[in-house]
């Protein structure tokens, strides 16, 4: 049985949510708002297998709860109600560390897909931590399943959402790991910004691209030995982004 934290300030919503995920047999808990559930998740030493997140709540929002959680180095899964979807969120949302969406007002048996692909996926990680996917040399194996990816100076470990780099551990979330994978398949090739939107995240090419440059800084300072000068995430101006997995890249912009 899965213990689900239910974050919602709507208590109809709230408590519908509730029923129906104790009728599909799991345990389902409710936090009325942000600083609530920070208390249950960081203080109260409690365990949950995924938090249903709403953005609009009173006092702490949705992303700084999530921000909160991700800085405490608590990873559990979570996914983000948005109110209909705007892009914005979704952004700011995976960007302060969540790791699906769904928009509101969405149908029970969506919602139920997202939480049990979560579940899957927590349980997966479990089974897993304790071995490390042995490394493999880059270039080899089936790119659509790239578990572990290895370059000069780091190795990126997707089942662990891990990256090893600069001597230190940098945990990721499952955007940021994903947008890596992305960019690793093409590795060499251009990519654009439009099929990171639309393939790594989902949403319609026409939605404000900064939050990918956003991701791209940031994955670059865990990355990169010099973040300004970088030989890895290279940037094609005007066009998108080129991962270079060998010491060939020289940090211009084409």
């Amino acid at each position: 049985m899965s213990r689900i934290l239910i974050v919602e300030d709507e208590a109809h919503l709230a408590t519908g949510l509730q029923f129906n995920l104790q009728e599909e047999g799991h345990s389902a808990e409710i936090a009325g708002d942000g600083e609530v559930a920070l208390e249950k998740l960081l203080t109260g030493h409690e365990q949950f297998d995924v938090v249903l997140l709403d953005i609009m709540l009173p006092g702490k929002n949705g992303f700084e709860v999530a921000a909160a959680l991700r800085q405490a180095k608590n990873f559990v899964p979570i996914l983000m109600l948005t109110a209909r979807g705007r892009a914005e969120d979704v952004l700011e949302g995976f960007a302060s560390g969540a790791d699906d969406y769904i928009a509101k007002p969405f149908e029970l048996p969506i919602l139920l897909a997202r939480l049990q692909g979560l579940l899957r996926r927590t349980e997966w990680m479990r089974q897993h931590m304790p071995e490390r996917t042995p490394e493999r040399p880059q270039g080899t194996g089936d790119e659509n399943e790239l578990d572990e990816f290895s370059f000069p100076g780091g190795t990126i470990d997707f089942v662990n959402l891990e990256l090893r780099a600069k001597g230190s551990v940098t945990r990721l979330t499952v955007m940021e790991a994903e947008l890596l994978r992305h960019l690793i398949r093409n590795r060499g090739r251009v990519v654009s910004r439009k099929s990171i939107l639309e393939q790594v995240w989902g949403l319609r090419e026409d939605t404000d691209t900064r939050a990918i440059d956003n991701f791209i800084v940031r994955l670059r300072r865990y990355i990169e030995d010099n973040p300004s000068h970088p030989r890895h995430l290279l940037t094609v101006r005007g066009v998108g982004y080129r991962f270079e997995s060998d010491a060939d890249g020289d940090g211009s912009e084409s």
